[in-house]
């Protein structure tokens, strides 16, 4: 594990998973917001967000987390096929809607770790809601046959629930 691809929908815990596993295993971390987005929440021109993802992906190990961008799909398959390892959280639909509800929630006290410092927590909520509604366009089954299809040479995990969540690190992060 050198290489680690962390993907999701939203509020599925990703960065949480990436945190703790960073910790562990001594791979440096990259959150996808903090190169898509400005300090101001504003998104960077798509030139300079595949200039850093490039840069990532060419070094020498890694853990990117998110999906991040919905408009640049290339820049998640080329990430899937760097990585040697994919970890694809999969919650059920109803968790992640209690989940990024729970996120707002606690926003209004206290800002969710690595958003932009002036980006706001609704926006990014209601931004959210908008992207579920999508999700299942995407992150289906379809989808996750794809995925096993192109991780042949890879280690897949698929998390599916908040149990095997909290578990990953423990188990795998040595």
């Amino acid at each position: 594990m050198k290489k680690v691809a962390v993907f999701g929908k939203p509020a599925n815990g990703k960065s949480t998973l990436s945190k703790k596993l960073a910790v562990a295993t001594g791979i440096p971390l990259y959150a996808l917001d903090s190169i898509l987005y400005q300090a101001d929440g504003e998104e960077v021109c798509r030139d300079q967000y595949e200039q850093r993802h490039e840069a990532i992906l060419d070094s020498g190990s890694w853990i990117i987390e998110g999906f991040a961008p919905m408009n640049s799909p290339n820049s998640f398959y080329r990430r899937l096929e760097a990585a040697d390892t994919l970890i694809y959280i999969d919650l059920p639909y109803s968790v992640t809607y209690w989940l990024v509800t729970k996120r707002c929630l606690k926003g209004l006290f206290v800002k969710p770790e690595g958003w932009p410092q002036r980006s706001s927590v609704l926006k990014g909520t209601l931004e959210s809601f908008k992207v579920l509604k999508r999700c299942p366009g995407f992150w289906n089954e379809v989808f996750l046959q794809r995925i096993r299809q192109q991780s042949a040479n890879k280690t897949l995990h698929v998390i599916r629930s908040v149990s095997q969540l909290n578990g990953f690190v423990e188990k795998y992060g040595k």
